[in-house]
């Protein structure tokens, strides 16, 4: 705004009943002034805590752009999160003010969210809650209780405050934000992200690995700002480059199936950053889809969330680039901040299914277990030797937790907790999880390339694989798999025993006859959190027989009891 430019668009948000607003960056300072001027009339300065449980409105943006104006580190909650999740996460921080809403839409009805505030500020055991505040934006008009002297409505606040704001100037290492991630003890860890460094990497990362034209190109990430992903490369990243981008409320499916690729017709997107769950629904949904809609102002497709299977990846880029679009898998993590190793578009000579090198800047290896850098074409833990900008910098309150999570695996060395191979030309192939990787008679399999082998046959749109302890070979490998549509065609049977036993045989011809899952499972739905990850530790439980774990995540928790009937049956 400073340099001029303040009548650019900032934010086309699409609603999902189909309203819509556009903020110009004139706008979006003005807006973000109020809230901040807003915040500190509720006592909120610089170190205070903020806890944001918002849909994927702009207000989520603004809220989170507020806070860092005061140097008060927010934390979001994912809007699919339970009031017991919420709850934890408030706690931990010692939040001092909640803003939420009372509802977003998804799937064609107002979805409630003040409720789950409202229960998560309730006190518990003699401990009250620490929040002061909550500020509720008015996004579905539902009914909502609005507690004196706490809650104060959103418009009202900003109605009233100042539209010029004085931002608070605070030390590079300041925290911006705490992010919340689940822990393979249940105990959410609080990611601990500070400022000078994470803005310098999500916005060097969102031009360099996107190849941004801020002035011309129409950008957009489809994950919630719940996730990192959507604090890197929506609200921060782009923001810092005067991007243009889309925000949009609701699901892919939500009035019908094409949701997307009309958004993307009708604002002329023409970088497109999603998760390789959403593509692999699209697949399964069929590719006339898309065709209904013209897509020819995309020029780079990104991929982010878990690695991309081959599969995937080809029919991203024949069926929505077009075949003329780099596609740029990336990895990183809520850890890393921002984006680590990826192709960079008209740079690299892509290879469908790997993230490739490590950027510029970024000291990435492969080692095995003495920490020896493996050869090309082997395999073993995906490490970071060098500091980067955009590390985290801790667990909030848990300093241990922080060392022994990171650290301890290799001294003075960050694991990132995922296993990867090298191929013969030094590329990096991530095969998901250490977790994810199985022991079956000895040898290591990973369940990404299982899942990988499974769906390039033509009758699987989605494949999930778990290892599950077994007596005789130490693990044993169980899928669960969608079929598409059309899968009998592709079969040549609807039988489901010989079903199961084409997909083994595949597994075996694609891998080797060691890889054969010992079960397959045909469900409809596979259990995935709002971002798009599929939950391979609730999947697990169940098939290892054990009580499903927490389930709060899910996109949709009656998933897991549709796969536990089928799996005892």
């Amino acid at each position: 705004v400073a340099e001029g430019r303040g009548d650019r668009v900032a934010i086309h948000f699409e609603g999902e009943p189909g309203d819509t607003r556009t903020l110009t960056y004139n706008d979006l300072l003005r807006e973000v002034s109020r809230a901040a001027n807003a915040l500190s009339a509720l006592g909120v300065s610089t170190g205070d805590r903020v806890v944001i449980y918002l849909p994927m409105i702009p207000e989520a943006v603004i809220a989170m752009l507020a806070c860092a104006r005061l140097g008060a580190p927010h934390s979001v909650v994912f809007g699919g999160f339970s009031a017991d999740a919420l709850r934890s996460r408030i706690a931990d921080a010692e939040a001092k003010v909640v803003i939420t809403a009372d509802g977003g839409f998804r799937r064609g009805a107002p979805s409630a969210l003040k409720p789950a505030v409202d229960e998560a500020l309730e006190e518990r055991d003699g401990v009250a809650s620490p929040v002061e505040h909550v500020l509720v934006v008015r996004r579905t008009g539902q009914e909502t209780t609005i507690v004196e002297g706490r809650d104060v409505w959103w418009h009202d606040a900003l109605d009233s405050a100042d539209v010029t704001h004085v931002p608070v100037w605070v030390e590079a290492e300041h925290p911006l934000f705490i992010l919340y991630t689940s822990g393979t003890t249940g105990k959410p860890k609080g990611i601990l992200h500070t400022t000078g460094g994470y803005l310098t990497q999500t916005a060097y990362t969102h031009k360099y690995v996107f190849d941004l034209k801020a002035e011309s190109d129409v950008y957009w990430c489809t994950a919630d700002i719940g996730w990192v992903t959507g604090h890197s490369y929506v609200t921060y990243g782009p923001l810092i480059n005067g991007a243009t981008q889309v925000i949009y409320e609701g699901t892919p499916d939500s009035p019908h199936q094409g949701r997307w690729w009309e958004i993307i017709e009708k604002y002329k997107v023409t970088i497109l950053y999603t998760a390789p769950t959403a593509i692999r629904t699209c697949m399964k949904w069929g590719e006339d889809i898309p065709a209904k809609f013209d897509l020819t102002s995309l020029r780079v497709l990104g991929s982010v969330g878990e690695p991309i299977n081959p599969e995937a990846w080809m029919w991203y880029r024949r069926v929505i680039g077009g075949d003329r679009t780099p596609i740029v898998d990336t990895w990183w993590q809520t850890e890393t901040g921002a984006i680590m190793i990826s192709p960079l578009p008209g740079v690299t000579a892509a290879k469908p299914g790997s993230a490739q090198v490590p950027l510029p800047g970024i000291v990435a290896d492969v080692v095995d277990d003495e920490f020896r850098s493996v050869p090309d074409g082997g395999g073993g833990y995906l490490v970071l030797s060098e500091p980067w900008p955009a590390m985290l910098r801790g667990i909030w309150g848990d300093l241990e937790r922080f060392k022994d999570t990171y650290w301890s695996r290799f001294p003075g060395i960050y694991f990132a907790g995922d296993g990867a191979k090298k191929d013969d030309d030094g590329d990096i192939w991530l095969l998901g999880r250490v977790d994810d990787v199985m022991n079956v008679s000895g040898h290591r399999l990973s369940t990404t390339e299982i899942e990988s082998a499974l769906v390039s046959h033509d009758a699987v749109a989605e494949a999930a694989v778990v290892g599950a302890t077994d007596e005789t070979t130490g693990q044993a490998v169980v899928a669960f798999v969608i079929l598409r549509s059309d899968h009998a065609e592709a079969l040549g049977t609807s039988d489901e025993d010989e079903i199961v036993q084409i997909l083994r045989n595949h597994v075996g011809k694609e891998i080797g006859p060691i890889a054969k899952p010992k079960r397959i499972l045909v469900v409809a739905e596979l259990p995935k959190t709002r971002s798009g990850k599929i939950m391979r530790r609730l999947l697990r439980d169940v098939a290892e027989n054990r009580a499903v774990g927490d389930a709060t995540t899910l996109a949709d928790s009656s998933v897991m009891d549709l796969i536990a009937k089928g799996l005892s049956k």
